[in-house]
């Protein structure tokens, strides 16, 4: 062979190990994995939100708005109307208040029966089964009363909210606008009631069985008088409710029964210390023994004439006049 042919063909295979020696030497790829030059890069994970959270038992199921914060300017404004009311009617007031969607229908009831006084008007309360919460029933007496109160309902529930988140402000807020009145000389002792100067104003019926309420305006009786005005005609106290033994269940007729503890900040409704606040509005149950409470559904229909007053009855109350009962046609009683 020719000796120049045998050393291309040596040359030629040492080039060809050369050549394959590293690629023998790489181990092949698993099976289910590509090379690395072929993979695509893993893409970030997705931000994740956190996983719901699961109810528990400690958790309410539905958290309670905030209570209202009212200034003590905000205050002043919202008792002033009712700020010289008897203590005891005042009372009530604040805690029917506190169930501000029991009034309208309540005022409907009063005013429809307010031919009933008494023991007849105390029956016809528990035979009816009223499904209003006593501190509301408690104001039946006063159709005028709770008129007030249905005709101005944001007024009738921003009241009510003051009193549960702010009873200590509302009842100073009480004391700074008799103070007022009693400074500029409109309020003071009479027939109807007993004024009791500092360092708490307190106004207590002369007879705990009457309950006048007061007709003024707080745009003047708040305010010094005028020269030449005369402030003892500027409050009225000429409408009045009388109540027996059939009342005394609600609070009624009796020293003490209802009633504020200025210095202590403390009222009492029924003789017992009224104690439902925002926190515990769902749940409060003020003590009434006497009273029986019916659910909605218990309510029977009326078995008494249905008697709204008339216009000029009405008007009479309003002015802290005494009111006549007009004796109309019953085909005309359910107006």
């Amino acid at each position: 062979m020719n000796p120049k042919k045998v050393s291309l063909i040596g040359l030629v295979a040492i080039l060809s190990a050369l050549i394959t020696a590293p690629i023998s030497a790489q181990a092949p790829p698993p099976p289910d994995q590509a090379p690395a030059s072929e993979q695509t890069p893993t893409p970030p994970l997705p931000q994740q939100a956190p996983p719901p959270q699961q109810p528990s038992s400690q958790t309410p199921a539905a958290q309670q708005p905030p209570p209202p914060a009212y200034t003590p300017v905000q205050l002043d404004q919202m008792v002033s109307p009712i700020a010289l009311y008897p203590d005891p009617l005042l009372a009530q007031i604040f805690a029917a208040a506190t169930y501000p969607d029991q009034i309208p229908d309540a005022a409907r009831w009063a005013d429809q029966h307010h031919y009933l006084t008494d023991q007849a008007l105390a029956d016809a309360i528990q035979a009816d089964q009223l499904p209003w919460d006593p501190s509301v029933q408690a104001l039946l007496p006063f159709p005028t009363v709770l008129q007030m109160m249905a005709s101005d309902m944001p007024w009738t529930s921003a009241i009510g909210n003051a009193f549960l988140a702010q009873q200590q402000d509302v009842m100073d807020a009480v004391q700074r606008e008799r103070g007022k009145a009693y400074q500029y000389g409109y309020l003071r002792t009479n027939p109807q009631i007993v004024v009791t100067d500092g360092p708490y104003i307190a106004i207590a019926p002369v007879n705990p069985a009457f309950i006048v309420v007061p007709y003024y305006d707080p745009a003047v009786v708040f305010l010094a008088p005028r020269p030449g005005f005369i402030v003892g005609g500027a409050i009225r106290f000429g409408f009045g409710v009388s109540f027996g033994i059939g009342f005394r269940p609600w609070g009624w007729g009796v020293a003490g029964y209802s009633r504020f503890d200025w210095g202590a900040h403390r009222v009492f409704i029924n003789a017992a210390p009224w104690g439902r606040t925002w926190a515990n509005r769902a749940v409060y149950v003020h003590p009434y023994p006497a009273v029986r409470r019916f659910a909605p559904a218990q309510r029977v229909a009326d078995a008494h004439a249905l008697r709204g007053q008339t216009e000029r009855e009405r008007q009479a109350a309003r002015e802290g006049k005494p009111r006549q009962e007009e004796h109309h046609d019953d085909r005309n009683s359910n107006r």
